[in-house]
């Protein structure tokens, strides 16, 4: 049954606890606003009705707002390392740039992004790309490099370290795109590596991103797995190829100074026999002049002079002596090598004296020869002596 039915006691079941069993509506709004904000501004030192002053008061509300701005300010202190700067950002927009060092910013008002500047970041790109005469290669490069500029840096571009890696990525294919497949993979690859940051650094001069390039490394390049067992042996033989050279380089380095030696020894012995043979034909010729005139008082004499003098020279390194004799069919012949020979034996062999030699002469020949012959007869006895 409803608590205001006719007939019921609705005291228990007022829900506005109404008291007397009056029928009083709902509570007014006001009042209740009323008393709520009474009891709110009690905490700030004014009256509730009926009571005495209470709440913190003007002191301790001072109190609290020196409280509240020492934090405030302690707050915005922070440091800034020596190879860092920051950039200051007041309400969002730049401001300044922060040096190293004890700082101080306002909290909530400016924010601080502190960037190094002295560290070397590193980058890397790789992929499959494909060279000028057709070829696929795959690639990995790597490039360092560090921030000079925090402003540009953050601000320039959405992100610089993205862009560089973009612009690193452009730069290979374009470089590894106009060289062939065997520069790339053998002997062009210091080419391609500085061409590609030549490349990489007009790039990104353009979009001032804040950055300097230190270091380019090609770190591999490889072909395709499927012709690798055939690149390998065409590398291979290129440094076998270049092993090739460097030994026949070492080789000439090694012969030619020898053959320049020689061939200055030969020039050096082919002046000295010159001056020699000039010098020996300089002195015959004074010798001859020196003996014309003694030719010309006794020419019959000198005659045979020179020619005794010329048969001695001729025959003087010979071991062997042939003997002359007039009117005699033959000549005779002394083997004076082969006797000579015999004496080193036990048996010694006595040899004939010159007596028996013109003995000897005399029995073949009882004449002798004319003054020419006699002369070569005494040379040939004086010759078989010195051989004794």
């Amino acid at each position: 049954m409803a608590w205001n039915e006719p007939g019921n006691n609705g005291n228990d079941k007022d829900p506005w606890n109404n008291k007397g069993g009056k029928d009083q509506g709902p509570p007014d709004l006001d009042e209740v606003l009323r008393k709520f904000g009474n009891k709110f501004g009690g905490l700030f030192g004014g009256n509730k009705p009926g009571k005495g002053s209470g709440g913190l008061g003007g002191a301790g509300l001072s109190f609290v707002l020196v409280i509240a701005l020492i934090v405030w300010a302690l707050s915005g202190i922070y440091t800034i390392k020596e190879a860092e700067r920051g950039i200051v950002l007041q309400f969002g927009q730049y401001d300044r740039i922060a040096e190293p060092g004890l700082r101080w910013k306002m909290t909530f008002i400016e924010n601080v992004i502190p960037i190094d500047i002295e560290a070397v970041r590193s980058l890397s790109s790789s992929g499959f790309m494909l060279t000028e005469d057709e070829n696929v290669v795959s690639v990995e490069f790597e490039v360092q490099y560090r921030v000079i500029d925090p402003f540009l840096y953050k601000f320039s571009v959405t992100n610089a370290d993205s862009s560089l890696g973009e612009a690193l990525d452009s730069a290979l294919r374009y470089v590894v795109g106009h060289s062939k497949m065997d520069q790339v993979l053998t002997n062009g690859r210091e080419v391609v590596r500085q061409q590609t940051w030549d490349e990489l650094n007009a790039i990104i001069e353009s979009y001032n991103l804040g950055l300097i390039v230190t270091d380019v490394n090609f770190k591999d390049s490889r072909p395709p797995m499927e012709v690798k067992d055939a690149f390998d042996d065409a590398i291979a033989a290129q440094e076998d190829e270049q092993r090739f050279i460097r030994e026949a380089e070492a080789y000439a380095r090694e012969i030619e100074p020898r053959a320049r030696g020689q061939v200055t020894r030969m020039t050096q012995e082919a002046e000295g026999y010159r001056e020699r043979i000039t010098l020996e034909a300089q002195g015959e010729v004074a010798r001859f002049e020196q003996l014309l005139p003694q030719y010309q008082i006794a020419k019959q004499v000198t005659r045979q002079r020179l020619y005794i003098d010329a048969m001695e020279q001729v025959l003087g390194n010979s071991s062997k002596i042939l003997v002359d004799v007039k009117g005699g069919n033959n000549m005779m012949y002394l083997p004076l090598d082969k006797i000579m020979d015999k004496q080193g034996n036990t048996t010694r062999i006595a040899l004939p004296s010159s007596s028996d030699i013109n003995d000897l002469r005399n029995k073949v020949s009882p004449s002798r020869n004319s003054s020419v012959n006699s002369g070569s007869d005494r040379f040939a006895t004086d010759r078989f002596n010195e051989g004794r």
